[in-house]
């Protein structure tokens, strides 16, 4: 091997360390139910970003998506990437009702809590977002306990059939999907040869409404930031925030989203 093709090993490796981080410290921060990675910004208590990765990813690669972690990072906001749990010998998250495994409600507070006690997270600012896989977490757990985190931005992923009949609320909500995203279409899809079926993303965001008591059904605007057209709900309930954000491409977190998210969210009551 070329002295210079063993330094380019060596700073890969170096790479793929330091995302694979506890703080300051190497590894991942463990706890009695699962473990995680998280990066900090210099503030102190600093509110927390919680994303989820998708089917077969991991924590090691959420932190690998710079040009998402590093603009909140860059606003003040920690970025946690929790580990999923094995489902089917890959990495994924135990989200549909009734399936047996991991009580990932449970793992992810205490996920925040020990990032609390060793990082000094503000609780109180916790904002849960997940790709795909991760996106379809973040809506069942919002569905069963809105009050969990301060807020919901799922990306790529809503409910599966039979989606649920409601919703506890209010919630507030940030949806994000991509146009042509063909895994996560927005009318749903059927997988597994009819076993499961992804539901239809504009059905979810009628349950959301319903959840939220808007008072009709219609959006009350449309404003567009960049590659992202957007719509949301007013006339609500208090405490609630329901908004859409559509952009061209397929299934993938689309630049951009980290600084309109932290935008949406920071403009929200107590955000």
């Amino acid at each position: 091997m070329s002295s210079r093709h063993w330094l380019a090993l060596c700073f890969a490796f170096a790479g793929q360390s330091a995302l694979a981080a506890c703080g300051e410290a190497e590894g991942m921060c463990e706890t009695t139910s699962g473990g995680y990675h998280i990066e900090l910004p210099e503030a102190e208590n600093p509110p927390l970003v919680v994303f989820l990765h998708g089917y077969g990813g991991s924590a090691t690669g959420t932190l690998r998506n710079r040009s998402m972690v590093e603009p909140l990072l860059a606003r003040g906001y920690a970025v946690m990437a929790p580990e999923g749990s094995e489902r089917n010998g890959r990495k994924s998250w135990n989200f549909f009702p009734g399936w047996e495994g991991r009580d990932e409600p449970a793992f992810l507070t205490e996920a925040v809590e020990d990032a609390a006690d060793r990082f000094g997270i503000d609780q109180d600012r916790v904002v849960l977002g997940g790709f795909s896989a991760g996106a379809f977490m973040v809506n069942y757990l919002a569905c069963a306990a809105p009050d969990t985190f301060s807020a919901y931005v799922p990306v790529s992923g809503g409910f599966w059939r039979p989606q649920p009949d409601a919703c506890d609320g209010p919630v507030r909500m940030f949806h994000t999907h991509g146009w042509t995203d063909n895994v996560v279409p927005l009318e749903g899809r059927i997988l597994g040869g009819g076993r499961f079926h992804q539901g239809d993303i504009f059905a979810g965001l009628e349950i959301w409404r319903v959840a939220n008591e808007c008072a009709d059904t219609k959006p009350s605007g449309f404003s567009t930031t960049g590659q992202f057209m957007r719509r949301y709900w007013t006339g609500c309930a208090d405490g609630s925030a329901l908004e859409f954000a559509l952009f061209p491409g397929g299934h993938a977190v689309p630049q951009g989203w980290a600084d309109m998210m932290v935008d949406w969210y920071e403009g929200l009551p107590g955000g």
